[in-house]
């Protein structure tokens, strides 16, 4: 495993990369509305990619056909945007990533459309909370699985569970690099974070269990049970201190 530690400069590059997916997506959380496609926003991230002069990660990788992944209800990643009609009630998560001079920013969100259901609604906070509870335990001298750990507890001990078969990892000239982040696991294992490191932390949570299965087009992920997912992601940087997160899509 070849766990990359990055240069100030390289961080001040992943910083602007991270900023223009915190700005697009925040765009698009808020041009979400009953009766639009999800090819539509797909639409607006290209727009405002241009604008910002720089270009999509996911576009292409390994085959991919758009700038943006839209995930609704029970689909947890990888959603093809296309014709879907997105409805009153639906959640919404958008997957997003961009390169600014070579390097990589990616985040994601869950949105409520309307009004959602209170388990819904709780579903979306845990999912967020529990990022929140990775972050903060990644810091200089911490082990990865902490982090693994932090999130895995925090979602089970509300009543929901985490996806296992998909996970965060290492970012920075490559959009996934070493090393993978779990989002369950005990404590105490795993490489030790070091100032400088880059990576992208993002628990998937269902409401049922945490099983998977892939639709035909062999990229959209979904629950095995049929129950909703939501999926939050932001992309950090290991310091002396607190992490700092490079996709600040909630301020």
């Amino acid at each position: 495993m070849a766990i990359i530690i990055k240069s100030r400069s390289e961080i001040a590059t992943m910083r602007r990369a991270g900023s223009v997916v915190a700005s697009i997506l925040k765009t698009l959380s808020k041009e979400i509305r009953p009766g639009m496609t999800t090819g539509q926003l797909d639409d607006i991230a290209v727009r405002e990619l241009t604008r910002y002069g720089a270009a999509p990660s996911f576009k292409g990788y390994r085959g991919f056909p758009a700038t943006l992944c839209v995930s609704i209800n029970e689909e947890i990643v990888h959603g093809i945007p296309g014709e879907r009609v997105i409805q009153e009630g639906d959640i919404v998560s958008l997957d997003f990533g961009a390169i600014v001079d070579g390097f990589h920013g990616d985040a994601a969100l869950t949105v409520g459309v309307g009004n959602i259901s209170p388990q819904t609604k709780q579903l979306l906070e845990t999912t967020r909370g529990s990022l929140e509870a990775g972050i903060d335990v990644a810091r200089d001298g911490a082990h990865l699985s902490d982090v693994s750990a932090a999130i895995q507890y925090y979602v089970e001990s509300r009543g929901f569970s985490v996806v296992r078969e998909y996970t965060g990892h290492g970012i920075g000239r490559e959009l996934h690099e070493d090393p993978q982040i779990p989002n369950f696991g005990p404590p105490g294992y795993g490489p030790v974070l070091r100032k400088g490191m880059t990576v992208a932390i993002e628990p998937m949570v269902n409401i049922g269990g945490w099983q998977t299965k892939v639709k035909n087009n062999h990229w959209t992920v979904v629950t095995a049970d049929g129950n909703h997912s939501a999926h939050f992601e932001k992309t950090i940087a290991i310091t002396d201190g607190e992490a700092e997160v490079l996709t600040p899509w909630d301020q």
